[in-house]
């Protein structure tokens, strides 16, 4: 396929229609309900004292609303919202300009916030802290230090790898949530609501054929759902039945689990070509043709969770699940993978 419909990445064609299926409201937000409570509190709490939002994390899988909730909170608080991302920040001087254009309590969205260079870190410290900026111009002698105040503002950072982002940022952020995968109710529910947008007629077979293969991720579900309307209104009635729904994801090569053909493809060559595994990520990578950090951050989340892959120290290992599901006998093929899911103890020490 040209383009990865079960990613969780936005695709620039893809980015107008997302926006107009994004909730504006907490209360129209779906699924992350102990995440909406706690933000809901503090936004009370912001409200009532007349004050900023603390400064706001989120990290999880791509997909998920990280982006949404930025947009959520600032709609909230009745404040603008300014958008960048950490690679589009490549100086000190970049970052001091865009906080010295801020409005009291407005919000910073930054996505990608652990692609920060060093530099453009330090800038923020003292920005999320006390509100002020600190840097230095010019080099050598000709070196001098500025300082200045800025208005108080909440800075809301977003990443897919939290572990990148340095403990001294990390620990600057007053809420920290993670969004997990969503379950099959609350993606139902999304649908139904996008259908209703897009002014798509859909049964609820459809909509369960499709949540079903949405990977748990809201994103993943609108854009589906956007494919099955187009299959429907060329090759049907314009309705999606449980059986268009099949016919249209079968088309796009998506199995009842939201498997697509690169997913297929990481596990058979675990499979088919190191016996189960283990294998490094990177040999993975070299196979198909694939970025390891792709790999990573995009397929295997979703195939760990289902439970056909795990992460050893040893390296990636396809589990006796991922075999029943590529149809392929368990036998000798996966003694080294279960070997390395569970080696041998070490001999007591004496």
């Amino acid at each position: 396929m040209g383009e990865r419909l079960v990613s969780g990445s936005l695709r620039e064609e893809d980015a107008s229609l997302d926006v107009s299926l994004r909730p504006r409201r907490l209360a129209e937000y779906v699924g992350q309900d102990k995440v909406k409570e706690n933000l809901r509190i503090a936004i009370e709490a912001a409200h009532q004292r007349g004050e900023s939002l603390d400064h706001v994390l989120l990290y999880g899988p791509p997909g998920l609303g990280k982006t949404t909730l930025a947009r959520i909170i600032a709609a909230e608080m009745g404040v603008a919202l300014r958008v960048t991302s950490g690679p589009a920040i490549e100086r000190p001087g970049d970052m001091a300009a865009i906080i010295t254009n801020l409005q009291p309590h407005d919000v910073l969205f930054i996505d990608e916030i652990h692609r920060l260079s060093h530099v453009v870190e330090e800038v923020l410290y003292p920005a999320m802290e006390e509100f002020f900026l600190s840097w230095v111009v010019g080099k050598g002698m000709g070196a001098r230090s500025i300082n200045l105040k800025v208005p108080p503002f909440t800075l809301i950072g977003a990443t897919t790898r939290f572990a990148m982002v340095s403990a001294p940022l990390r620990n600057r952020f007053g809420l920290v949530h993670r969004l997990d995968y969503y379950q099959g109710e609350d993606i139902q529910t999304l649908l139904r609501r996008s259908a209703s947008i897009l002014g798509v007629g859909v049964q609820e077979g459809g909509i369960e054929e499709i949540a079903r293969r949405a990977r748990g991720t809201p994103r993943v579900a609108n854009r589906l759902l956007k494919r099955v309307r187009d299959y429907a209104q060329v090759m049907a009635d314009g309705v999606v039945t449980a059986e268009v729904a099949r016919e249209a994801l079968a088309r796009l090569e998506i199995d009842s689990l939201g498997l697509d053909e690169v997913d297929h493809r990481v596990l058979r060559t675990l499979v088919e070509k190191f016996d189960g595994g283990p294998v490094g990520l990177e040999t993975i990578a070299a196979s198909i043709s694939e970025e390891s950090d792709t790999i990573m951050d995009v397929y295997e989340p979703y195939l760990m969770q289902l439970g056909f892959l795990a992460r050893t120290p040893r390296g990636r290992v396809a589990t006796r699940l991922a075999y029943q599901h590529l149809g392929i006998p368990y036998t000798t093929q996966g003694e080294g993978a279960q070997a390395a899911l569970w080696p041998e103890a070490p001999p007591p020490k004496e």
